[in-house]
């Protein structure tokens, strides 16, 4: 049995390499991810219209009660 395993592990230790697909496109799936997750962060701080400021106080009036 133990030899049957060592000529299985041998025959597939010799045998070639094929890369898969993270091989292949790995690094590319992975820069296009950064690309598309910088210029959607990139959109929303730039043209929503949100005021950045870690502390609402000073900002926060109450508005006029209308009756």
């Amino acid at each position: 049995l133990a030899r049957g395993i060592q000529h299985t592990a041998v025959r597939q230790a010799h045998r070639k390499y094929e890369p898969d697909f993270h091989d292949k496109y790995g690094n590319l799936v992975l820069l296009g991810g950064a690309v598309v997750f910088t210029a959607v962060w990139g959109y929303v701080f730039t043209q929503t219209g949100m005021e950045w400021g870690l502390s609402p106080v000073g900002r926060i009036t109450p508005k006029e009660w209308r009756e």
